[in-house]
């Protein structure tokens, strides 16, 4: 597979009669977006508010982060979501860059939604404060889950992709600033240079711990809970083929910007023919059941030791009861002869003591953290609420509650907040692109 992505740099976003790419500037016609996002007729209340990097803005509660992007091929952006099923990862496509389009309750969150602070303290928690925002505010008549902890988001999530592939069309003529090329020779077909070097693989444990459909990451359309671990090309990753899904704690969760842009399979790009052979991705799931659970990691063992895999790197999207998932399959890659390491967070609760994975293993020598879900955060109010500030508290949101004895409600009269990371719109993602540090004292 070869995959071109023409890159466009967004340093400029406004609203104006055409939509428009000229010199880094995006000027967007509002109404024709907005026609897209009501399409579907159970959003009831639309607007697209914009918002930039050092904004004294807060935004919540998010739902989903998309980059905005175009196929040139025939077939959509997103295969399943906003068209027909096609295949991806061969091909053309557009990109624009240092931007995305957030997803936003205009009155109701949920327990997978999360907060972004564009300056101030909260602003290096998660790194779309550093993007240009073009923030989709919605509400629905989906009253079945309007008071649900738990809910699918559908059409404001949906609404979003297709907001998304709109804009991405804005430059579908036009010559791309930059392009970057993803090309992977056939596993049986690359030369001695390449065959000598260390093999590797990606695994990557999507969330697909919930059994009734709609709330879990999406495999071209699939819902993960129904399938079993399968080996796909890292284009298909790039290029629209996975899907965010609702669920999971907001710090933990994995966004489709996050599957478009992995940064670690981007690193195993660079690094491949000079100091690995990149096999590819084993896309794997969550699961509820021990069963389930062994069966997945015996799938994942199977598939890298027939790839010839001598080293893999392991990442889960979630923590807690997915943490038995991610340890047995580093147990089994391990027992393998299989050289493995594993990305994730960590929940140590509040006052750290806890077993920060909980499970573990001896195998399990080489993780990787990517941040404490548990860490208090106290941020001061922003001029600005993009949304609903009072759902971090009202709804559900993973990190927020709506009082505590020792700290009180999440969200202050004065606007300001007290919340855990867990609530932090993707801070610790566990694809690579957490922005912090650990340090040993």
């Amino acid at each position: 597979m070869r995959l071109e992505i023409g890159n466009f740099q967004v340093e400029n976003i406004e609203f104006g009669m055409k939509s428009s790419y000229e010199n880094g500037t995006l000027t967007v016609n509002k109404e024709e977006a907005l026609s897209v996002v009501m399409k579907d007729e159970h959003i009831t209340e639309a607007d697209i508010i914009l918002t930039k990097p050092g904004d004294d803005v807060r935004i919540v509660p998010v739902k989903e982060a998309i980059e905005p992007r175009f196929r040139l091929n025939d077939g959509p952006t997103f295969p399943g979501i906003t068209g027909k099923l096609n295949s991806v990862g061969n091909g053309k496509t557009v990109a624009l860059k240092n931007c995305s389009v957030l997803a936003v309750g205009k009155r109701w969150g949920s327990f997978g939604d999360g907060l972004i602070d564009m300056s101030g303290e909260g602003a290096k928690y998660s790194i779309f404060s550093q993007f240009i925002n073009i923030c989709l505010v919605a509400d629905t008549d989906e009253e079945f889950e309007r008071h649900e902890i738990q809910k699918k988001n559908h059409a404001i999530r949906w609404a979003a992709h297709r907001l998304a592939e709109y804009l991405g069309s804005i430059v579908k003529d036009i010559t791309p600033d930059t392009t970057e090329i993803f090309e992977l020779e056939p596993i049986t077909k690359r030369d001695e240079k390449v065959n000598s070097l260390p093999s590797v693989v990606y695994v990557m444990q999507a969330q697909s711990q919930i059994e009734e459909s709609g709330f879990n990451d999406l495999v071209y359309g699939w819902d993960t809970n129904s399938i079993l671990p399968t080996f796909m090309h890292p284009n298909e990753i790039f290029d629209g083929a996975v899907i965010g899904g609702s669920y999971m704690c907001c710090s933990s969760k994995w966004s489709t910007f996050d599957f478009q842009n992995c940064p670690t399979i981007k690193s195993l790009y660079n690094e491949h023919g000079k100091t690995i052979n990149f096999l590819g991705v084993i896309m794997s799931n969550l699961n509820v059941s021990l069963e389930q659970k062994e069966r997945a990691a015996m799938f994942v063992q199977q598939i890298a030791s027939s790839l010839g895999a001598d080293a893999a790197i392991i990442t889960e999207e979630g923590y807690g009861n997915t943490d038995a998932d991610f340890i047995r399959v580093i147990t089994l890659l391990e027992e393998a002869g299989i050289k493995t390491v594993g990305m994730t967070n960590e929940c140590t609760g509040r006052d750290g003591l806890s077993q920060p994975l909980a499970a573990l293993d001896v195998a399990a020598d080489a993780i990787i953290s990517c941040g404490n879900v548990s860490t208090l955060i106290e941020l001061p109010p922003m001029g600005t609420v993009i949304g609903d500030l009072d759902a971090l508290m009202r709804d559900g949101l993973s990190g927020g509650w709506a009082d505590d004895e020792k700290l009180g409600p999440s969200v202050r009269a004065d606007g300001s907040i007290i919340m855990e990371n867990n609530a932090m719109f993707c801070g610790d993602s566990t694809l690579g692109q957490s922005i912090k540090t650990v340090i040993e004292f």
